[in-house]
């Protein structure tokens, strides 16, 4: 997580510059249309984009006011033509039908009468969002002090993910939405796979080995902003505390600038909201532990509204991901588990979404370390979920396993797990359980597996007890800022962290 100078934003500077440099700005803008005589784009459209695979894609840009576009494509017949009329600012937008995926490359021309623009070596597959802070916007090269395991072979095995390609959305503040942001897809390759984001590119890498199709990823994220900093000014106003207004957002002093509200949305992913997506990945919360209550939970949902309300496209896949174990001046502290469970709670809260458990992906001396070196796992998890749930892949296990209630006999919990696959694992040597009394004081547990015949089935729970708690109420599986536990079910994942009180 990196500070920014915030001194170029206009919240920085009295509003009257602010509205200055926005109209000179405007008139640059329409005395550029002006001057190149054609059509103009916004710089996602351009040459090795991914397009939406069969699906109305939406294609937009600036043209003369009152000037008709038309968009003539390679896979349409020849002849046909798809117009839009520019209205009295230049806007213009309209939809073309996409192709199948496929890795041929694609050209579509945009003309407007007064000079033509043509996009080429354009392919059409499944395009997904990569959101969220640091740990999402960290690249295969990693960051400074922060390395991502296996770069490398990583480089090495890029040559055989080119149908892979993104496209990075510059991480920008502003007072207002912006259209347009400075960027281009690349395509994957040896030489370029290095700045790709890592998780994004480990989930980009499983989902074309399976479907064999070009992948496009939008990487519109900014490390350490919180929720709020992706919420509009209507949401944040309506539902927060947080200040809107260029003087208030100057007032507001918060320990670095990518904490800010709103302004990361308005200059970092407003940009991307016309264009035809698949579906949202995220991973983002570290910047919000120490929210109260079901603050964040609440938040969250209300991000996924509005990105779903904004983007158009119906109850498009949310897929997010757990933040990982991390001191936060604090091991045995439980701020970090509370905002897990906060996740955890905005998974059940938010339709068509799926939450990713990582809390084996940290090495023990990462404690301090925000930006874990096991990246691969995590984006592979995120490809396993959108395989198994929007492509088909129905044998496909992505499912962590999670609590799901208890029984108290002779002195031990006995705890059954829901989404095992019929397999707690590891056999011996458990680890990460507690247990408390009535005292409320949780002493570190011993645990093992029980199987007992019944019904027609064999119930399969995992037995928690400790000497120090004769007669136990609760129990807790890695509920601290950094704790690693090793219960994983029949698919190698995870269980979920969880608290079964609610001190």
């Amino acid at each position: 997580m990196r500070n920014e100078n915030f001194s170029y934003l206009c919240a920085a500077e009295p509003i009257t510059i602010c509205m200055r440099r926005r109209l000179f700005l405007s008139l640059a803008v329409m005395l550029a249309i002006g001057t190149q005589a054609k059509v103009r784009l916004p710089h996602m459209i351009c040459d090795n984009m991914v397009l939406q695979q069969q699906t109305d894609a939406r294609l937009w840009g600036w043209a003369k006011p009152g000037n008709t576009v038309r968009v003539s494509t390679s896979w349409m017949r020849q002849g046909a033509v798809v117009t839009a009329k520019a209205d009295k600012a230049g806007k213009w937008k309209l939809t073309v039908k996409t192709p199948k995926a496929s890795y041929d490359a694609l050209w579509l021309t945009f003309d407007d009468g007064e000079g033509a623009v043509t996009v080429r070596n354009v392919v059409s597959g499944e395009v997904w969002v990569c959101a969220g802070q640091s740990n999402m916007e960290m690249p295969v090269k990693g960051f400074w002090g922060c390395p991502v395991k296996d770069y490398n072979q990583t480089v090495i095995d890029a040559k055989n993910h080119r149908g892979v390609r993104s496209v990075k959305i510059p991480s920008t503040m502003r007072m207002e939405p912006q259209d347009d942001a400075d960027c281009q897809w690349r395509e994957c390759s040896p030489e370029t796979v290095g700045d790709f984001s890592a998780t994004g590119y480990f989930f980009a890498r499983v989902m074309h080995t399976a479907l064999d199709i070009p992948i496009g990823l939008i990487e519109a994220n900014k490390g350490g902003t919180r929720v709020e900093s992706w919420l509009t000014k209507e949401n944040l106003q309506k539902y927060t505390t947080e200040p809107t207004d260029s003087a208030g957002i100057v007032a507001f002093k918060p320990e670095y600038d990518y904490q800010r509200a709103l302004l990361w949305g308005n200059g970092t992913f407003n940009p991307i909201l016309n264009y035809t997506v698949k579906g949202i990945l995220f991973y983002q919360g570290c910047s919000n532990v120490g929210d109260p209550g079901n603050q964040y939970s609440e938040r969250l949902k209300l991000l996924v509204e509005q990105w779903r309300q904004q983007f158009g496209l119906g109850e498009i896949p949310f897929y997010f991901v757990e933040i990982a174990p991390f001191h936060y001046d604090d091991v045995n502290g439980t701020a970090g588990a509370l905002l897990r469970e906060q996740q955890f709670r905005a998974q059940q809260l938010i339709p068509n979404s799926s939450l990713v458990c990582t809390n084996d992906l940290v090495y023990p001396y990462e404690t301090t370390q925000i930006h874990p070196a096991q990246k691969q796992q995590v984006g592979e998890r995120l490809a396993f979920t959108a395989l198994a749930r929007d492509y088909g892949f129905s044998q496909v296990l992505y499912k962590s396993s999670s609590y799901k209630d208890m029984t108290v006999k002779d002195g031990a919990v006995y705890l059954h797990l829901q989404d095992n696959y019929h397999a707690d694992a590891p056999y011996e040597q458990i680890q990460g359980f507690e247990v408390a009394g009535d005292d409320r004081v949780f002493h570190p547990a011993t645990a093992r597996h029980f199987w007992q015949p019944g019904g027609g089935y064999w119930d399969e729970a995992i037995i928690v007890s400790s000497p120090e708690v004769s007669k136990p109420v609760a129990v807790r599986y890695c509920f601290r800022n950094f704790q690693l536990g090793n219960v994983s079910n029949a698919a190698n994942l995870p269980l979920f962290p969880f608290r079964t009180d609610s001190w």
